[in-house]
């Protein structure tokens, strides 16, 4: 844990006893209550992203024979093209795809039980429409919306696909069609927010559509700035 990170929870600690101290009449007053902890501000975000061609290829990649194919690529092509969470997008259900003005949509619930709607991209609205269609599962509107698959049996459950099990399935993907890049889950929300920038999208409407409460964090996701520096170390000439 970052040295800054222990300094604000050693000073929450300290407070609380306090805190607990003057509830209990042990002590008039809370001396640590004007204390302020150490400063943390991250600038950058880690999580590493792909390029929109890297993006295009990974999805091109997985076939649509399979219910395990379909639910693979509409599962990534969510988080990239809605900016979903992982967590969000496992806990949908089929009901969150729907109808509106005639486009396809997708209600996500993400931290803190905040849920919005957004509309999908039409390569997005073309993979969800197959994967509900060719699997079976557009009737079941209470069932989970991605699934786990049957042992031995290849075919969809009603029991959520974990989380667990989503990483290493985007991780075999990613290592079949040869990238480098150690995606994870959160690779994709990145991706499709750096994807939306670079494509003269605004950093509030990119703030909303992620449900970020503060553009400070969408920021952490826009990864145009690493480009800069490869640019700029390339100029390094010698």
């Amino acid at each position: 844990m970052p040295p800054a990170s222990r300094g604000r929870r050693a000073s929450a600690a300290i407070r609380r006893l306090f805190d607990w101290l003057v509830t209990s009449q042990v002590i008039a007053v809370n001396p640590a209550v004007s204390v302020r902890g150490p400063s943390h501000v991250v600038r950058q975000g880690k999580t590493p992203v792909l390029e929109p061609a890297q993006a295009r290829t990974l999805l091109d990649s997985i076939g649509v024979t399979t219910p395990i194919c379909l639910r693979k690529r509409a599962a990534i092509a969510l988080m990239v093209f809605s900016f979903a969470r992982i967590g969000a997008a496992l806990a949908m259900k089929v009901e969150d795809v729907f109808v509106q003005n005639r486009r396809l949509w997708v209600r996500l619930r993400e931290k803190g039980g905040k849920a919005h709607a957004i509309p999908c991209h039409h390569a997005l609205e073309e993979y969800l429409t197959a994967c509900l269609e060719q699997t079976g599962i557009l009737d079941d509107s209470k069932g989970p919306l991605f699934r786990a698959i049957g042992r031995g049996t290849g075919q969809l459950t009603r029991t959520p696909l974990p989380q667990a099990d989503a990483y290493v399935m985007i991780a075999r993907r990613a290592a079949a069609v040869g990238l480098k890049t150690k995606v994870g889950n959160h690779s994709f929300r990145a991706t499709g927010i750096t994807a939306y920038r670079k494509n003269g999208g605004t950093l509030e409407k990119a703030a909303a559509m992620a449900n970020h409460a503060s553009t400070r964090t969408t920021q952490l996701y826009d990864r145009r700035r690493d480009e800069m520096r490869v640019e700029e170390v390339e100029r390094i000439r010698v």
